[in-house]
């Protein structure tokens, strides 16, 4: 057996990996038998490897007539669908394969690690934090040379009111890439909050052009209620305009007004009155006690008396 290698391959290309296995996969080779017949010795290499996590077997595929790649499931803690691929050999009449290589790949489900990119290509806005510098790049395209320092006074000062008074300057395609991404950003004339406006920040008192070439469509909101401090569109706008009028009458122009004086009369039928039963006439025990006594008080007369 040759040596085995633990590899996890992160310097393979996954697209032109993918694009072979297709190719072998739509042209079909066969695999000669005892070639697909060395499951078994590649998953004893697996095991041999003491790594452990081999799962199910996956099948075999042709690499060339005398060599093919068995795959088992990953089963390793953090490698869910990476797959364990043993590639093993056996010459043209050989009666035994042998183990040519041993390395996990990610499978098509696999999490690997997302394409490498340059440290300057993957800074993004809001990344800076208090502290942190970011040069501009070699030969930035958004910079030209600026204005130098003659050494005149009355030459300075005017250079530098036309902003000409720093080593750098916005480029031409500096200020395009600033107006396009003012443009189509939050603070828009396409923005949600600008379809549905009164006016427009052109028109508002609390606009503050800026200066330079871009001072025809951008300016500075300086309402601290709407986008205080934002380069704004002139052709944007909110329910903050300067000009705003408040409709007459009070309330929220969205609801009608609720008089919580009011009260809510339901109309109800009458319910018929039931007269109550007469109440029946009880003696008292008392009085009829004393009746009956005062009966056997009374003296008997002698009816031969009354005659």
């Amino acid at each position: 057996m040759n040596d085995v290698s633990f590899v996890s391959s992160p310097e393979l290309d996954h697209s032109d990996r993918d694009e072979a296995v297709r190719d072998r996969t739509t042209q079909r080779e066969p695999v000669r038998p005892v070639l697909a017949d060395a499951v078994d010795l590649a998953r004893q290499a697996v095991v041999d490897l003491g790594e452990g996590g081999i799962g199910e077997y996956l099948g075999v595929t042709a690499e060339d007539e005398s060599s093919a790649t068995h795959r088992f499931v990953s089963d390793l803690p953090g490698y869910r669908g990476w797959q364990w691929a043993v590639v093993v050999a056996a010459p043209e009449g050989a009666d035994t394969a042998t183990i040519s290589e041993l390395v996990l790949l990610p499978g098509p489900d696999a999490l690997v690690a997302p394409e490498w990119l340059p440290w300057d290509e993957r800074i993004r806005p809001g990344d800076l934090g208090p502290g942190d510098l970011l040069p501009p790049r070699v030969q930035d395209p958004r910079l030209v040379p600026g204005y130098v320092a003659t050494g005149d006074p009355q030459v300075d000062d005017v250079a530098y009111e036309l902003g000409l008074g720093r080593t750098q300057v916005p480029s031409r395609e500096g200020r395009l890439d600033a107006a396009e991404r003012w443009h189509d950003g939050e603070f828009g004339p396409g923005s949600e909050m600008a379809k549905a406006a009164p006016s427009t920040c052109g028109l508002c008192g609390f606009y503050l052009p800026i200066a330079g070439s871009l001072s025809a469509a951008f300016g500075v909101c300086g309402n601290e209620f709407a986008a205080d401090g934002r380069v704004v569109h002139a052709e944007y706008g909110c329910g903050a305009h300067s000009d705003t009028e408040l409709r007459t009458g009070a309330g929220s122009p969205q609801f009608e007004p609720y008089d919580d004086a009011v009260l809510d009369v339901t109309p109800q039928e009458p319910q018929p009155v039931q007269e109550p039963e007469p109440a029946q006439e009880m003696e008292a025990p008392q009085e009829t006690e004393a009746a009956e006594a005062s009966q056997d008080e009374q003296p008997i007369q002698d009816p031969q008396s009354t005659t």
